[in-house]
């Protein structure tokens, strides 16, 4: 099957998976590989490898498949797993409270939603949202006690700022395997920086957003005074020895430094031992697994060390999901960049080339409005689109950046039920289903739609 059959057909294809990951509860992983194999049959991929007229080998369907798997895990395996790992340590270490404490003393308690927001965006650049919620919530209630503002407000300002820099900003594992299957893991510092600056849009509509909600819609939190809450010295005490500043930010802070001087001595070309290895130890791998080091001296230094192991495995336990449906998604990605698809959509890049940055930022939303998850909408969407980049127009590193904003952006858009961080925030902050439709639901449409229209105005000045 060629031309606008295959088109058709493969959109088809993305209907059946969602339906398959939504409706029918079939794992993502399974979904996907299954959805793959029959795109392949249909796109006339031949079962086995072929030896060509002119010498060339044409790939069996089973050869591409195993091609497009191994070639995910070879390059952002390692780089997931040790991401996941530092922001494990942060998590039990009470790190990421220190943060949220660093963050507060910072912005002021005089405007707490602004602060509970920034608080949730810095943590979640290494701590899943949900963990994140789970962990800041008693701190959002212990400010609404002292500050008497929303607790809807402060809800909705947490969630969003902790659901920004989870599609946005590396070493979230969402970001590094949409940047590594568009072909720009090298240059993840690039990936970091652009996701700081489209965080600025959906992080301002959040607040806006955070503070006009909250004044229409009350939650248990406000109308139940008895609801009895751990303050934040009880919290505080719960972990014992909280680490240092320096301690809690040299995980994150000394990777991106390292990719930082890379970057700069690849650009002034420079040569030699001191260049090669500054090089060497800019690298993704290198400069996270330096990270991973002064992550484990955290957990030395809150007298802590016994538990390594135990967190180690707590981690690769809750990346091995994600490195499994990413790989699928790689597997999703290499069946349509050897079928005709790409082929067709060049001699016809005129029509698809219109839509420009909004062909990511729809595929993804989609995805993630019809399955839930974040991760899997980011994955599976850059799996599709990797192909298709030179054809939509996304050529140099900086285009493939922004198309990697522009699917995390759709990757918000939206959260509601069959979506565990939609039910984490409700639960958590004593929402009802239908208050949690109009907050977090509402909410993240409005984040999605700024991220979108700052991408598409940076797309403008950038490419």
């Amino acid at each position: 099957m060629t031309g606008l059959p295959l088109i058709l057909a493969f959109w088809l294809a993305i209907v059946i998976m969602i339906v398959m990951i939504s409706k029918l509860r079939i794992h993502p992983f399974i979904s996907i590989m299954l959805v793959s194999l029959g795109l392949g049959l249909v796109a006339g991929i031949p079962l086995v490898d072929h030896k060509l007229a002119d010498g060339a080998v044409q790939h069996g369907l089973a050869t591409v498949v195993g091609q497009g798997f191994s070639g995910t895990f070879t390059s952002i395996g390692i780089v997931i797993i040790l991401g996941a790992m530092i922001g494990t340590v942060l998590e039990k270490t009470g790190g990421a409270l220190k943060l949220a404490d660093m963050m507060i003393r910072l912005v002021g308690k005089d405007s707490p939603v602004l602060a509970v927001q920034l608080m949730g965006w810095v943590v979640s650049i290494p701590v899943f949202c949900d963990s994140g919620f789970v962990i800041l919530d008693p701190i959002r209630k212990a400010l609404v006690r002292r500050t008497a503002v929303s607790a809807v407000s402060m809800t909705f300002a947490l969630s969003s700022g902790l659901f920004i820099s989870h599609v946005f900003i590396p070493p979230t594992p969402g970001p590094i395997a949409a940047a590594s299957t568009l072909g720009i893991g090298d240059y993840l510092l690039q990936v970091i920086g652009m996701g700081l600056l489209c965080s600025i849009f959906p992080l301002i509509a959040g607040y806006f957003f955070a503070r006009w909600i909250g004044k229409r819609v009350q939650s248990k939190d406000e109308v139940d005074p008895d609801e009895i809450a751990r303050v934040y010295k009880d919290l505080i005490a719960s972990y014992g020895k909280l680490p240092s500043g320096f301690s809690t930010l040299a995980p994150i802070i000394v990777p991106i430094s390292l990719m930082a001087i890379s970057s700069v001595v690849v650009m002034l070309g420079q040569t030699g031992f001191v260049a090669e290895l500054l090089r060497f130890l800019g690298t993704p791998i290198i400069a996270l697994a330096v990270g991973m080091a002064f992550a484990a001296l955290q957990l030395f230094s809150v007298n802590r060390s016994h538990e390594f192991y135990d967190i180690c495995n707590s981690s690769l336990m809750t990346v091995g999901p994600i490195l499994f449906i990413t790989a699928a998604g790689g597997v999703l990605g290499k069946v349509i960049a050897v079928s005709d698809m790409v082929r067709y959509i060049s001699a016809h890049a005129d029509v698809f080339g219109g839509l420009g940055i909004f062909f990511p930022f729809l595929l993804s939303a989609v995805l993630k409005t019809a399955q839930g998850s974040s991760t899997v909408a980011m994955i599976t969407t850059a799996g599709i689109i990797a192909p298709l980049l030179p054809v939509l127009g996304f050529q140099t590193p900086i285009q493939a950046t922004l198309a990697c904003m522009a699917i995390g952006a759709g990757a918000m858009t939206v959260s509601h039920a069959n979506d565990s961080y939609f039910w984490v925030v409700s639960e958590f902050s004593g929402l009802t289903p239908d208050q949690g439709y109009r907050v977090q639901t509402m909410g993240t449409l409005v984040l999605g739609i700024a991220a979108i229209v700052e991408i598409a105005l940076l797309s403008m000045v950038l490419s």
